[in-house]
């Protein structure tokens, strides 16, 4: 699981996908997936972590990798480009979002 440590200088992404609970199970598998056979796997990535509310009406996705340029390529590649025209038909909006760490407690 990620850590949240003061002295990252890495990129964090925050994500943030709304959906039904009708389709939060099959959004949930496809990001499990995209995670398991492809993001990870792609120079930069560190580490990640997929968060279900208890309404099952979001999820949020924390996400580290070593450089804004990683993430931004991951996110060009055809794979992903693929991957996100599925996952945006099962949620109604997502919003990726790239944070630094300013403090931790």
């Amino acid at each position: 699981m990620p850590t949240i440590a003061p002295d990252f200088h890495g990129q964090t992404v925050l994500t943030t996908f709304e959906m039904t609970p009708g389709t939060c199970a099959d959004l949930l598998d496809e990001l499990k997936d995209a995670y398991a056979t492809f993001i990870r796997h792609q120079p930069g990535f560190i580490d990640a972590g997929l968060h279900v509310n208890d309404a099952q009406t979001r999820i949020a996705n924390y996400s580290k990798w070593r450089r804004r340029e990683d993430f931004q390529a991951m996110l060009r590649s055809p794979e992903m480009r693929e991957r996100n025209r599925r996952i945006a038909a099962l949620c109604s909006r997502f919003e990726p979002v790239m944070y630094e760490v300013a403090a931790v407690f």
